[in-house]
């Protein structure tokens, strides 16, 4: 892709971002739903988003790609309603399994892709989450101008920071695959800009690593691409990751240093 620039601010800083995604292959969400379910728990991510949010009981929060119900169950705890939206119906199917375990009953849920969420339909709420939702969203300015019209009071969303996918990287450029390459939160800063919405950029201080009791519970912990592996692939990353993870000889823990999430929180207040 050319541009012809005279002015930097002329940059279409979303074409970047769909180049970046043109190769990307969708997930199976419906078939991940299970173990994301199963996997949820309480971790530094979710406290150091918490601890950015800005919320007040009586508003209504729309979660976009709200997924199993990871941050769409705290969040109803803390506020009058939320709208959860999700293109995968098992990922809805355990949200509302969740939310009946835990006696929430304000929660509303639309399955909708992402790309088609629209103002008219969802209407004005105060304040807008995308967690972990919009990396590999193609049409990004366009989804973004929405929500931006939907939210009266803020927009809230993490995308992966530059140190995201250590390890995983670090397997792949072993056996000769590409990883999966996001665009970097510099690109959706500037997209932003160039719509008019002058975001806050904060970077998450998570300091855990993540753990596991067992290799397959490394393997199969959503970060890696098994379903774009082969069997032997798999084999290559089951040997890796007994290489590379030691344990907690207090714990028995497995952990790797280098394995820790980067998240970017990118977020505006409506004027």
């Amino acid at each position: 892709m050319k541009q012809t620039i005279k002015n930097p601010n002329d940059v279409k800083w979303e074409d970047f971002w769909a180049e970046k995604l043109e190769n990307k292959i969708d997930k199976n969400w419906d078939k991940a739903a299970p173990g994301f379910f199963k996997r949820t728990r309480k971790d530094d991510y979710q406290d150091a988003l918490f601890d950015m949010i800005i919320l007040d009981e009586n508003d209504t929060v729309l979660d976009v790609g709200c997924g199993e119900g990871s941050v769409t169950i705290p969040l109803a705890k803390k506020v009058k309603k939320v709208i959860g939206i999700d293109s995968s119906p098992k990922m809805l199917e355990y949200l509302e399994k969740r939310a009946h375990e835990n006696g929430i009953k304000n929660i509303e849920t639309f399955l909708k892709p992402i790309e088609e969420i629209k103002y008219k339909e969802i209407g004005n709420v105060d304040v807008v989450v995308c967690s972990r939702s919009l990396n590999g969203i193609i049409p990004i300015k366009e989804v973004l101008t929405e929500l931006n019209k939907i939210a009266t009071k803020y927009v809230f969303i993490t995308i992966f920071g530059p140190e995201n996918k250590k390890i995983e990287k670090d397997f792949d450029k072993e056996i000769g695959r590409k990883t999966e390459d996001y665009p970097d939160y510099n690109y959706f800063f500037n997209i932003l800009f160039n719509m008019g919405v002058y975001a806050n950029i904060e970077r998450f201080d998570l300091n855990n690593y993540r753990e596991y009791d067992s290799i397959g519970e490394a393997m199969d912990n959503g970060k890696f691409r098994l379903d774009l592996y082969s069997d032997e692939e798999k084999e290559l990353l089951k040997n890796y990751l007994e290489r590379i993870l030691s344990r907690d000889e207090k714990t028995g823990k497995l952990y790797n240093l280098k394995d820790k999430a980067d998240w970017i929180m990118v977020w505006w207040k409506k004027q």
